[in-house]
């Protein structure tokens, strides 16, 4: 038997029923009837509902989630841009401070060797021997130093004009 003959034998059965049974037990029957409908509509109607309200609720999950992976997805690539800029700026500061280094150093070495032209090293030929060495009769006695008389005055100075 097929489903919708089974309904038919069902559905007849239940008519032939329902004339044959007492007014009483008829009201109860409707009461009962109505409630188990009522239950199905408001069970049918909560489904559908839920039902609804469950397929936005996934719908809604899906689009933050693809809005959660493009938005990770630009910050890694920003990130990585703003590492690769930090890195092009960190090494052009390398190359900087390397060539500031590299002229301080020659500054320093142009001081050290200008320095060193000045105090230049003795040689050999500059040392005193022992004839550069005075002997006690060339040293100044008490009477070659000169006295207040013979310390020039004004009037004895040439002037440019005087020649």
């Amino acid at each position: 038997m097929s489903k919708s003959a089974a309904k038919k034998a069902a559905g007849k059965v239940a008519e032939t029923i329902v004339e044959h049974t007492p007014e009483p037990v008829k009201e109860k029957v409707k009461d009962k009837v109505k409630e188990k409908a009522k239950e199905k509509f408001v069970e049918g109607v909560q489904d559908k509902v839920q039902g609804g309200i469950q397929d936005k609720a996934d719908e809604a999950s899906e689009k933050l989630e693809d809005a959660k992976d493009n938005n990770a997805d630009k910050v890694h690539s920003k990130a990585e841009e703003a590492k690769e800029k930090v890195q092009e700026v960190l090494l052009d500061v390398r190359e900087k401070l390397g060539k500031a280094k590299e002229a301080g150093e020659e500054f320093q070495e142009k001081m050290s060797s200008s320095k060193k032209d000045k105090s230049k090293l003795k040689g050999v030929s500059d040392i005193k021997g022992v004839n550069d060495i005075k002997s006690s009769m060339e040293i100044k006695s008490s009477t070659d130093i000169k006295s207040s008389t013979n310390i020039k005055s004004s009037t004895d100075i040439k002037t440019i004009s005087s020649r």
